[in-house]
């Protein structure tokens, strides 16, 4: 429940291993939610309103047949290649991956109309949202105390990191605080493609905040199951 990142994988593997399901998929959707409310409000208060040169961009510019069929290719074959390869957030990774590729190497650029973008943050933010349900709500509220502390906690270990970036790398503080802000790497990229931060480094961190999460996770969750099992029910 308290891992910082890749929140279906890790109610996945609760499952795998006999943890309360209901209650670290409340845990995780809770940080996520958490993380990038704090991020847009923290956002908004640096960076201020949208300009109005930037409202004025029409959501569907004149783009290529051929850019569109490109960023169509990239998200469609990805998704099935992380479904083929059991891959967990790999719908998100390997388009993002393979769009950086084309980019680099061939000079290919995918095409991102405002009206296509507010389509993928709007789908995030229900595939996010409609897992709260009642149920969840419910069960997981007796512990609601202890999750918002563990919230914090994860708030405050990603606010120490963003310092310590800050002040060993010149980064500017808010792209610091987006990079290391465990709140989901798809809030991360919707709240810094709408700001002036340095939205590469802010990705990179948190891919690899991703990536470490996916591979230690399974380890971690593991040993905290065989520990459980050896330690025995607790008492009543």
């Amino acid at each position: 429940g308290m891992a910082p990142g890749a929140a279906t994988a890790m109610v996945v593997m609760s499952e795998s291993f006999g943890a309360d399901v209901r209650l670290v998929a409340f845990m995780q959707y809770t940080r996520v939610v958490v993380f990038a409310l704090v991020a847009a409000l923290v956002t908004r208060a640096v960076v201020g309103p949208l300009p109005d040169s930037a409202r004025a961009i029409p959501w569907w510019p004149p783009t290529a047949p051929q850019a569109l069929a490109l960023t169509a290719a990239l998200v469609l074959s990805g998704h099935a290649l992380a479904q083929r390869l059991n891959l967990a957030g790999g719908s998100m990774v390997l388009p993002l991956v393979a769009a950086a590729l084309v980019q680099g190497l061939w000079g290919w650029t995918p095409a991102l109309p405002p009206a296509l973008m507010a389509l993928a943050y709007a789908a995030i933010g229900w595939s996010v949202g409609l897992r709260f349900t009642r149920g969840i709500a419910l069960h997981a509220l007796r512990a609601l105390p202890q999750v918002l502390l563990s919230i914090a906690l994860l708030m405050g270990v990603g606010l120490a990191t963003g310092t310590a970036l800050v002040l060993t790398t010149g980064l500017d503080a808010l792209s610091a605080f987006l990079a290391t802000c465990p709140g989901g790497a798809d809030s991360m990229a919707v709240i810094a493609a709408t700001s002036a931060v340095d939205t590469g480094f802010v990705m990179a961190m948190q891919l690899a905040r991703f990536l470490v999460v996916l591979v230690a996770g399974p380890a971690v969750t593991r040993r905290v199951a065989q520990g459980s099992a050896q330690a025995g029910p607790p008492p009543l």
